[in-house]
């Protein structure tokens, strides 16, 4: 089993009831919390560069704003930053979101290892997940259906952004090196291939200028 987890949970209540429920049901010896996503990257630069990196982030999506400027807003960059780090790092998400559209990114493009829909039956459903993940098994709340977001598929600002530049000519070398200079991230040129292949499997598009062509005519974009 994991022997140090780091939590990311802006509401301390919720935190209190995960450290037990893993003290208590796991037996994990190092459990870590933070509220916000700044503090949390923090502590895990410094267990990693001292040599004693954690082995799991357990981290919500959103993040309430606090008294201190942010750098990492939401658990998606906290997420990135992480594993700028250590990519071999564990994720499980813990969130409130259900939608398979808004989830099914996580896992193709940020590389999580569980998601957690938040519930009545949330902690069971997190011990179960930290137990599949730690076999090396992806784990997904059982009501959630990721196969139903297929069919429709809805473009974010980071998607829209991506498409824009795609359909002004520019390669994804020169979006990367756009979004670094923006301070948008993901940015890499990885993720972006990641990010357009999967448009291209959910419009059902041959290359860029098909799936160009398609979302306009549907007045995607």
């Amino acid at each position: 089993m994991f022997k140090k987890i780091l939590i990311a949970e802006d509401f301390q209540d919720t935190n209190k009831g995960i450290v037990n429920a893993l003290e208590n049901r796991l037996q994990i010896e190092d459990i870590q919390e933070e509220l916000y996503c700044d503090k949390a990257y923090n502590r895990f630069k410094v267990a990693f560069l001292n040599g004693e990196p954690y082995e799991l982030l357990i981290t919500d999506l959103s993040f309430k704003e606090g008294p201190v400027e942010r750098k990492l807003t939401s658990g998606q960059s906290l997420i990135n930053a992480v594993r700028s780090v250590d990519p071999s790092i564990r994720v499980i998400v813990n969130s409130m979101i259900d939608s398979p559209a808004d989830i099914n990114p996580l896992f193709t493009d940020q590389q999580i290892n569980g998601y957690v829909c938040k519930g009545r039956n949330g902690l069971n459903e997190l011990i179960t997940a930290i137990q599949e993940v730690h076999q090396n098994r992806t784990y997904v709340s059982p009501q959630i259906n990721l196969n139903s977001g297929n069919s429709v598929f809805e473009l974010d600002k980071y998607d829209l952004l991506i498409l824009q530049d795609l359909a002004e000519g520019f390669t994804k070398k020169e979006i990367s090196e756009k979004l670094k200079l923006q301070n948008i991230s993901p940015n890499s040129e990885s993720t972006i291939d990641k990010k357009v292949s999967r448009l291209f499997d959910a419009f059902g598009a041959k290359n860029t200028h098909h799936l160009i062509a398609k979302l306009i005519k549907q007045g995607r974009i």
